[in-house]
C-alpha cells in the first residue's frame, strides 16, 4: 500500500510541476517541442505516469528549471528526480 501512495504522491508532485512549467509560455513551447507531447495530449495525458514522467524528465533535463521549480514548490530538486523515477517504474 506504501507504494502507492508514493506513486500518488509522485503523481501529484509531477502535476505541480507541469502547472509550475506552464506557467511561462516559452517554457511551454519548449515543453511541447522537446517532450513531443500536443496541447490535447498534455490535456488528455494528465493523469499519465508516462506523460508526468516525460514532464519531470524535461525539468531534469534543463537543471535551471529544476532548481527553478523545485524552488517554487518548496522541495529539494532530488525530490523531483525521484519522483520522475517512481512514475517511469508505476
Amino acid at each position: 500500500m506504501q507504494a502507492r501512495d508514493t506513486n500518488e504522491d509522485a503523481a501529484a508532485l509531477a502535476l505541480q510541476a507541469l502547472v509550475w512549467a506552464l506557467g511561462e509560455p516559452a517554457r511551454a513551447e519548449r515543453l511541447l517541442a522537446l517532450t513531443g507531447l500536443t496541447p490535447e495530449g498534455l490535456r488528455q495525458g494528465a493523469d499519465s505516469p508516462a506523460v508526468l514522467a516525460a514532464v519531470l524528465g524535461f525539468l531534469e533535463s534543463h537543471e535551471p528549471d529544476l532548481i527553478a521549480c523545485a524552488e517554487a514548490l518548496g522541495i529539494p530538486p532530488p525530490t523531483l528526480v525521484a519522483a520522475r523515477a517512481r512514475l517511469e517504474d508505476a
